[in-house]
């Protein structure tokens, strides 16, 4: 039987989505709408990565994120990981530009992404901040 995963984090931001899809190097999100084998329909911004049977539906409104992978038979679970990794990352430099801050981006041994943000002519205080992803096992 198929499972519908609905994921916890949320992806609200279409030019983040569609940044994470490029550096993932997938096309763009299209809005369509799935019917998923379970028959259940959703609608959003849909991505396809390779692999899956169906698409990755992503609802900007709510933030939720939708697929099946039939536990790993229709698409690579981790990819999911993966995914809101990539958009983790690009929503936080996209903001932090828009601020007119600086954003360096270094890659950890483990998997996960360490962002560090130098203040712009606004500022935010002395020292740069920093946000590590977890890990997109």
């Amino acid at each position: 039987m198929s499972h519908i995963v609905t994921v916890a984090a949320k992806a609200t931001d279409p030019a983040a989505l569609a940044a994470a899809c490029d550096r993932l190097k997938l096309p763009p999100p299209q809005t369509d709408t799935v019917t998923y084998f379970d028959r259940s329909v959703q609608t959003g911004l849909t991505i396809r990565p390779p692999g899956f049977v169906y698409p990755i539906v992503c609802d900007v409104e709510t933030g939720d994120l939708y697929h099946d992978t039939y536990e790993g038979r229709w698409g690579d679970e981790c990819f999911v990981g993966r995914l809101l990794q990539a958009y983790a990352v690009e929503k936080t430099k996209l903001q932090a530009r828009a601020r007119g801050h600086r954003c360096m981006e270094t890659a950890l041994a483990d998997g996960s992404v360490r962002l560090t943000v130098t203040a712009g002519a606004a500022g935010f205080g002395d020292a740069p901040q920093y946000l590590t992803t977890g890990e997109a096992a």
